[in-house]
This record gives structure tokens, sequence and C-alpha cells, in this order.
């Protein structure tokens, strides 16, 4: 009988999406009854806007897309994205340096796939979306961590970065607005990474998906925009589901030089060739019309920032820096950790975690899938009356840690 393992061990390597299993966790022990509160999934409450949907109704009556369509996407859909990026940061793209790709993690994926060979390094601020780690670790990267704290509202600086950086540095990951964070670089903080990572020939990947939510005086830059000199060193990676309420239909994409755009094609058309039909013909609705709808939600999620950042503040031994964009928040819980709670004492933000969700009937992730320990993050993406009770349970419940 054979001894070797039935998974290989790159795939055995890679770990769960944590948000997606606490969405998960949480929505079965409301199947079984429970009045549970979710704040783990970063997906907006709202439903597409109706003029996308009827789009993708037609789409599926055209019996062209019945059939298989160029695997880098539909050519009107990849030119609605260069003009759709000209129109929102300024950079000019040709269509050819558009690969549409299934859901923003697929871009995210071939991005460094395409880029990296083993033993590559990428810098990574912490704290950092879950699937950034396992994307490079698959590319055969290695993933160098600056971590950030709450006492800079979770922005690294040059100085951070440069203190990082080796012969082996290939890729700056740069994101603004930031999940988890909500931490969004200002034009003065953007440029000044940008012409160092010029200077010294990085590669940046840039996750723009966050673009149209930013609220208070924060403004979104495009690192591509603002930096010229990075020339053609530069990927962004964006898509249809944050700023349109579309995580379903599955459509992102990746904007960057021809050779990586065509290496990155070539990629798919083997993975998965295109994205369905019907879901690009949806995009090309949401990316082509204005972003009235997005208003519309930025105001919502702009009111409930405000209301949960009080509310986090209030509770004692917690700390939530006011995010800037995106929509979540990245309290400290470090002050709590260790204090006796209902008979246990948690020793990490995991376990305290589930020490709320089991007494409190609330839903949070715990800081340590996203790099940094003694930390939640929770998600203002649900309805005010939901958001309200939630976080007043963990209030109750936090107060009785002695």
């Amino acid at each position: 009988m054979s001894t070797r393992p039935r998974v290989s061990a790159r795939i055995s390597a890679i770990s769960e999406s944590a948000t997606l299993a606490v969405d998960a966790k949480a929505k079965a022990m409301k199947a079984a009854g429970r009045p549970v509160i979710g704040f783990g999934a970063g997906e907006p409450d709202f439903p597409t806007p109706g003029y996308i949907v009827e789009a993708a109704v037609q789409a599926a009556r055209e019996p062209r897309f019945h059939k298989y369509t160029p695997a880098g996407g539909l050519p009107e859909l990849k030119q609605a994205i260069a003009d759709k990026t000209r129109r929102d940061s300024g950079y000019a793209v040709e269509a050819s340096q558009v690969l549409v790709t299934n859901g923003g993690k697929q871009a995210v994926y071939e991005a460094f796939a395409t880029l990296l060979d083993p033993g590559d390094e990428v810098l990574v601020v912490a704290p950092y979306w879950t699937t950034y780690p396992e994307a490079i670790k698959l590319a055969g990267g290695v993933q160098v961590d600056v971590v950030t704290d709450e006492s800079t509202g979770y922005l690294a600086n040059v100085e951070q970065l440069e203190a990082a950086r080796t012969e082996r540095t290939k890729v700056l990951l740069f994101v603004s607005p930031s999940n988890p964070t909500g931490a969004v670089y200002s034009r003065e903080q953007t440029e000044a990474i940008g012409r160092w990572a010029a200077e010294h020939g990085l590669w940046v990947v840039t996750d723009e998906i966050y673009e149209h939510l930013v609220y208070g005086g924060a403004e979104f830059t495009s690192i591509a925009t603002a930096v010229p000199e990075l020339g053609d060193r530069v990927v962004i990676l964006n898509g249809v589901a944050k700023t349109y309420a579309m995580t379903g239909w599955r459509v992102g994409w990746l904007i960057g030089p021809s050779d990586v755009v065509k290496a990155a094609t070539n990629l798919q058309s083997h993975a998965t060739s295109n994205v369905a039909n019907v879901s690009q013909a949806a995009a090309l609705a949401a990316v082509s019309g204005d972003l009235s709808a997005v208003a519309e939600m930025r105001a919502a999620f702009d009111r409930r920032r405000q209301t949960m950042v009080r509310m986090l503040n209030e509770i004692p031994g917690v700390f939530c820096p006011e995010p800037k964009g995106a929509f979540y928040a990245y309290p400290s819980v470090k002050d709590l950790i260790g204090k006796e709670l209902r008979g246990r004492r948690p020793q990490s933000s995991g376990e305290l975690a589930e020490l709320i969700l089991e007494e409190a009937e609330v839903a949070v992730v715990p800081g340590e899938a996203f790099g940094t320990p003694g930390y939640f993050r929770l998600s203002y993406a649900l309805g005010d009356d939901d958001l309200v009770e939630g976080v007043s349970r963990m209030a109750k419940l936090l107060s009785e840690a002695r």
C-alpha cells in the first residue's frame, strides 16, 4: 500500500478562508435557530442594481452568449473597463491590457503566478486580506510582512518598507483602501511609496477594489496614476463586487503591461477559460453606467461606520481607529486578552472571538486571520439595526471582563 500523501504538499498548505469560515459558521448557527449576528463577510447587504440584473437577463437570451467567448474577456467589456479606469483614476490603458477574471480572487492569484518565481519576495503590509498569503505561496513566492498597528492607523511608511526590502524583493503589494483595516493612504503617502518602489525597480501590485468606498475627507489615489515613473511595472486588481454589490456574479479584472496580461491570459485559458458570459454582460452594464448606485450605498456605509466606531470605542479595553475606506472596522482588543470572562480567560483574539460567538451570538473575525493577533475585523456592510444590536451584545458581554 502506498504511503505517499493523498493530497499534494502544495495544496495541503493552503488555509481555509477565515472570513468565509466565520460567515459559514454564523449562518449554520442561524439556520439552527440561534439569533446570530454576523460581522464576518465583506459583502454589501444591498441587492445588485436593477439595470445590471436586466442586462444579465437580456444576455441570457442571446445565443452568442451560450458559447465559448475569448478567454481574456468579452472585447466590449475589456474596452469598457479600460474606459472606466481612465474615468475613475485617470490611468490610461488599452483594452489589450485588461484580463477579465472569475472574481477578484482569481486576479490576485494570476497576478502573483505570472510575476513570481520560487523564492521571489513580496512585501505585504499587515494586517492583510486572507487571500494574499495563499496566492503568493501557491506562486512559489515568499511573503515578507511589514507590520502596522493602530498607532499609525495601520499605515506603513517608506522607512518600514525599506527595512524589509532585500535583494530577493520583487513585488510590493499596495492596498488602499484596505481590507481589513479601512486604512486609506493620502496622495502624498502614496506618491512617496510609489517613488521608493520605482527607485528600487520593484513591481507594484495594487488592489483597488474599494476605490469608490472612501469617507470624510479621504480620497482614493491610484498609485499607477500618482507615480508615472513606475512605468510598466504596475499591475492593477479590481472588480465589480464591492462597488456594485455584485459579490456573487464573480467578475474581476487585472490590468497591466501587455506581456504580463498575455501570460496571465494564457494561464486562465487553461484554468477556467472565459468568465460566464451572463456575468460579463452584467459587469459591462455596471462599469459603463454612472456611479449613482454606489453613492447611495456609500452614504449608508458612512453612517454605519460612524455608529460602529463610536460604539466600539465606548467598550472598556477596545480601541478602534476611524477607518477611512472600505466597509470594515479593525479594533484592538489586546487589553482584553487574558482577562476573566464568564469563567474563561481567552489567551488570544481567536479564543475571544469564539467566546463572543458562543456567549453573545455575534460573529467577528479574529486578527490572527489577517496576520496581526490581538484585533477583530467587523464588517459594517449589514443593516443598521443588526449593527447596533450586534455591537451592543458585544459591549454587554465584554463589560464583564475582569
